[in-house]
Order: C-alpha cells, then structure tokens, then sequence
C-alpha cells in the first residue's frame, strides 16, 4: 500500500510553463481587443439609430409644462433666419445654396425634439452643406467651416442628443463632430480664413458634458422616485402583515379560552350524569381531546408570532381589553393633555370577544393619532349600540399647536380598517368639514352565546385544565407547549 506522502508527492499539478503565461497574456489581449471592437460596433448603431424619443416635459410647475419645446421651437426658427442671414450678409451666398441649408438648420432643431440622432444627422448634413458653399466665399479673416453662428445652432442639437442618450453615445457624437470639423481643415481649409477647431472643442465637450450631467440628474431622480413609490408599497404591505400578526395574536387568547371552556366542560360532564354509558364516555373524551389538541396548535403559532416580537404589550400574561376599560384608556389620554369627552348610546351590553378587542384597539389607534397630530384639540369619542351593529366614532376639532415630528409610519389607518374587515365591517376616515378629522367605523354584532357565560359557573373538577387568558392563575408558556 502506498503511504499518504507518496500519494500527495504524485499528486501535485506540474508547474506551468512560461509558454503558458505568454499564451494566457496573448488571450487577455485579445478578448480585451474584442470588447472594444464591440462597444465601437454599438456606439456605430446607436449613431445611426433613428428612433423617436420624444423630449419629456416639464413635471413642475404644470403650467409650464411644454416651455421646452416652445422655446426649442423659438430657437429653429431664428437659427433658420440667422442662418440664411448671415450666408447672404457675409458670404455672399444666395438662392437655393442659402435657403436648403437654412431650412435644414432649423429643422435640425425641431426634428432633435422628438427623433435626437435624426436631428443631429440633419444638423451635420446642413454643416456640410454650408462649409462647401461658402468654400469659395471666404474673405480675409472669415471663419471656415463653421460660420460664426453655425457652431452655436448646432450645439442645441448636440444638447438635445446628450439628454436622450447613453454617455457612450455622447462621447461618440461630440467625437465625429470635432473629428469632422478638424479633418475639414486639415485638407480643405482656405488659406486666408480663421480657424473654428479651438472653438468646436471647447463647445461641444461643454455641450455634451452638460447634457450628460442633465440626463444622469433626471436619470436619479426617476429612480429616486421609483425607490420611494416602492418603499412606500412595501411599508404598507409590512405594515399590513404586522397588523394581522397583531391580530392573530389577540384572538388566540379569545379562542384559546373558549377551547378551555370546552375542554372543561368535556371533562365535567360525566359527573353531571349518573351511570354514563360508555359511548357518552368515549364522545366526551373525543371532544376534550380535539379541544386539547386545538389549544396545542394554537399555541404552537402563537409560538412562531410572537417569537418575532418578544416586547408585544400584548404578551402572553395580558388579558386582551375591552369596551369596558375604554374609561381607563380615555383616562390615559386625557392625563397626556388632550381634552376627550365620551358618549355612549343604547343599551350597553357584552359583545362577542372578537368585536369587543377590535372596537377598542380602533378607539386606542384613532385617540392615539389624536396625540400626535392634533395636540390641543378637543376629541369626542361617541359609541352607540344599535340592534346588530356597533358605531363608533373619534372626531377631533383643528389642533391648536403645530404637531411635533411623528416617528410612526403613518399606516394607522390601514390597520383600523384591516380589522374592521375581518369582522366584515367598515371604515370611514377624513377630515371634517370645519376643521380637524374624523374616524367613524360600524361593526356587526353577535348576541353572546349562552354557553360562554353558564362555563363560568361549572364546578373545578380534578384534572389537568387548560387556563384561557381572562382565568386567574399562570397561563402556560407558549413556547414550552410548542
């Protein structure tokens, strides 16, 4: 058997050759050599590519919305006449020769508002044209093959294209336009006229610099816009979840407790009865045991829920509240310097847990955004019970001091109305007329089941009892029982 040195000595790689380095060093030349190829192929294409792009138009203020292209429109105008002007005055330059390079400055200008690579096309064809024309006009100390406001009306155009394109592209446009203009002079340049090369440079690469650094700021803010619209969205989506979690919290307790109850007076039964058969026996043993087994699983996913939020107020040894501490909460409002007055109407009775938890967390939430954004207001809380519905309403008048920053994320409403929901009820909230905001919500009743008030009453019988959350005594621990 061959020992574990003598395998790794066999084992190791032989070392490369210098062949091979030069070879690799060849191959990352060349791949080099064929990405430039490719990104001059692509900035090629998008020269020549002719597609509409129409200039955006101004967000803000509204009224001003289309001031770019009535002044862009300004402008093709009065470079055509300029144009057409100067040719005649300068160059001496009339008839067909003034007025087709004429019309193309101008319409290199407009065409540029909506198709930018067609207009800069147009806008160099015009520039040829020019230059050829007034070739043979050119008197001592004239600018040749820019006139002096030939420069200046192309630039538009190149600006037009800096904003609609990527920055390759710009670099490439302001490129061929000097590259022209420079290989314009070196092979036809006449003797006696001044050069426009220095001029050409330092205007176009201003230019194209600042249509790009327009184009990247539009280009950020879109997408700061974007961010936030998402941002937003998904606030409120985790908002939403958070509620619903909260929620389900909550009303574990109240099933929970009636589980127990049910569990209990499973357990108690047989005592009721003298000579219980044995199919009484094993159907109330089935019913303690499904009830057991609920409570198990409910605890289970309260496990997991509140895992996530081990400070929730509404921890596992909390009672859930209900309209009948809505004193004690309004108490509380009050000592924090808000004035609350409360009127109740009808006949004021037990709900079903379920509406009871939900009436007060949306009174809790409505008093709670009194605080923070009305400070000095008055508040009227007013709860009427009607024959099968519950209405409630939170109105506060204009706050009397400005509101201090509030670090919420402003989605309180989302959950009043996600719990409204649940129960299939509604809720309206806005500001009121004369000043101040108003939350107003009904929610279906249910008359109370008679079972849940007569368990109270059931004798303790031995055995084990699963505690629901408004008994006395230690409730289990969640996550123990998970």
């Amino acid at each position: 058997m061959p020992r574990l040195s003598d395998v790794n000595e066999q084992s190791e790689l032989p070392a490369p050759r210098a062949g091979t380095v030069r070879t690799n060093g060849a191959t990352g030349q060349a791949s080099r050599r064929v990405r430039a190829s490719a990104l001059v192929r692509g900035v090629i294409r998008d020269l020549l590519d002719l597609k509409s792009d129409p200039l955006p138009k101004m967000s803000r203020p509204h009224w001003l919305a289309w001031l770019p292209h009535v002044t862009l429109g300004y402008l093709g105008v009065l470079f055509l006449f300029l144009t057409k002007a100067q040719l005649g005055d300068h160059y001496g330059v009339h008839g067909v020769a003034r007025e087709v390079p004429s019309l193309m400055v101008g319409a290199a200008v407009l065409i540029a508002v909506r198709r930018p690579m067609a207009g800069y096309w147009i806008g160099l064809i015009a520039a040829a044209q020019i230059a050829w024309s007034i070739h043979d006009h050119v008197g001592q100390g004239q600018s040749w093959p820019w006139t002096p406001a030939g420069i200046f009306t192309f630039a538009p155009v190149l600006l037009l294209v800096a904003l609609r394109v990527p920055a390759r592209v710009t670099v490439g446009a302001v490129f061929f336009a000097i590259a022209v203009t420079g290989l314009a002079e070196a092979l036809f340049k006449p003797d006696h006229s001044t050069t426009t090369a220095a001029g050409t440079v330092l205007l176009f690469a201003f230019t194209g610099l600042l249509g790009h650094a327009l184009r990247s700021t539009r280009t950020a803010r879109t997408k700061l816009v974007e961010q936030e619209t998402l941002t937003e969205a998904e606030r409120a989506q985790r908002t939403l979840l958070e509620e619903r979690s909260r929620i389900a919290r909550e009303l574990h307790d109240v099933v929970a407790h009636h589980m127990s109850v049910i569990s209990i007076q499973a357990q108690v039964a047989p005592y009721l009865v003298d000579n219980p058969s044995e199919e009484l026996k094993e159907n109330l043993a089935g019913i303690r045991a499904n009830a057991l087994e609920a409570l198990t699983e409910l605890r289970r996913v309260l496990g997991v829920l509140r895992s996530e939020h081990p400070d929730d107020p509404a921890g596992p040894h909390h009672p859930q509240p209900t309209l009948g501490e809505l004193d004690g909460l309004v108490d509380n409002v009050r000592a924090a310097g808000l004035d609350v007055t409360t009127a109740i109407a009808g006949i004021r009775r037990p709900l079903a847990p379920g509406v009871e938890l939900t009436a007060y967390r949306i009174v809790q939430e409505a008093l709670s955004n009194c605080l923070r954004h009305a400070p000095g207001s008055h508040v009227e809380v007013g709860i009427a019970y009607g024959p099968r519905d519950l209405h409630l309403c939170v109105a506060n008048t204009a706050p009397t001091r400005p509101a201090p920053p509030s670090p919420g994320a402003g989605h309180g409403l989302l959950g009043m109305r996600e719990r409204a929901g649940m129960l299939g009820g509604e809720l309206a909230a806005g500001p009121r007329p004369g000043g101040g905001y108003e939350v107003s919500a009904v929610l279906p009743t249910a008359p109370a089941e008679p079972s849940s008030t007569g368990s109270a009453t059931v004798p303790e019988q031995p055995g084990p009892k699963q505690p629901g959350p408004k008994q006395p005594g230690p409730k289990p621990d969640v996550k123990k029982e998970a």
